[in-house]
């Protein structure tokens, strides 16, 4: 039987209701951690023999414990003691951070929440938010790490658990390109989106209406447009610009959209040539087009001005 690989490193997360801790966990997971959150102590030795999550028994996931004052037999003197143990007698990496935040600041955030302190369900905020620095006072004072929330959006606080606890490699958000049709539905998931109906429609050449833009002469009568190669570069470049942003601010996943009428010709055609630039510059996008196998009607297309002339 294999013997059980266990985490080499633990990050003990705690700190003042209201002062950011499920926002700094939730950043620790986006950027590989294992998060357990409110995990009673009793508990940890049978957490830490646990077999690994799936994937990742050889790579020595760290470990992120959320712990306040609302864990079951919270004990902060207790808890200090365990991570002495944990790091002298059972040789883990143990590092504890600690949320502050001002008194002030976190009875406007009750307020605005329209949320009880845990420890003041029937008392004014200050009273239970001047209970919890009392009980969680040894953990601060033990901290590795004390980071005051008190100034700080929770945009600053992930950049700041970021900076401090990065795994040593990028974390890139999850990059998507997508075409779709318009007349089929604006895609809900995506955070850019390029109209590409000002393009020529290759739908209204009949040689042309059965490919799609993933087909060179598709290509080729989109690309002579005179407006195409303009605006296009344009579009890329304004992407290399905004990608390394979005990266920054710790977006997890990033989608792309480019649309046309029907979402098969001149958005895929974009689509394809965008996510080749990308990957030139680095990036790895993955590319799905979404209305790709759908059928070509005339009735979802905008006829040229100069066929409706001739037909008239």
């Amino acid at each position: 039987m294999a013997k059980i690989k266990k985490p080499k490193t633990i990050l003990l997360v705690s700190g003042l209701s209201g002062a950011g801790k499920s926002t700094a966990l939730r950043t620790l997971e986006d950027m590989g951690w294992e998060v357990v959150d409110n995990l009673p102590l009793l508990l940890l030795d049978r957490l830490l023999d646990a077999p690994l999550p799936a994937g990742t028994e050889d790579v020595g996931r760290p470990l992120a414990l959320g712990i306040d004052s609302r864990t079951r037999g919270f004990d902060a003197a207790g808890i200090v003691k365990r991570i002495k143990k944990l790091r002298t007698a059972e040789g883990y990496d143990v590092g504890t951070l600690f949320l502050d935040c001002g008194g002030a600041e976190l009875e406007r955030r009750y307020s605005e929440t329209r949320r009880r302190h845990p420890l003041a369900q029937d008392r004014p905020a200050a009273d239970g938010i001047a209970r919890e620095r009392e009980l969680t006072e040894p953990l601060r004072r033990w901290a590795d790490h004390v980071i005051d929330t008190t100034n700080l959006s929770p945009n600053s606080l992930q950049q700041e658990i970021r900076s401090r606890f990065g795994l040593g490699k990028v974390t890139e958000p999850a990059l998507t390109v997508l075409s779709f049709g318009f007349a089929r539905g604006v895609p809900r998931n995506a955070d850019l989106v390029f109209d590409m109906r000002f393009l020529r429609n290759p739908h209204w050449d009949p040689e042309l209406r059965p490919l799609t833009g993933l087909d060179p002469a598709v290509g080729a009568h989109i690309a002579a447009d005179p407006s195409y190669e303009g605006i296009v570069a344009q579009i890329e470049q304004l992407l290399l610009t905004l990608l390394p942003r979005y990266h920054e601010e710790g977006k997890a996943y990033v989608t792309i959209a480019f649309g046309c009428t029907g979402g098969r010709h001149r958005s895929v055609h974009v689509a394809e040539r965008v996510a080749q630039s990308l990957r030139q510059a680095g990036f790895s996008p993955t590319v799905s087009h979404r209305n790709l196998e759908s059928a070509p009607l005339d009735a979802l297309e905008n006829r040229p001005k100069d066929e409706d002339d001739a037909a008239g």
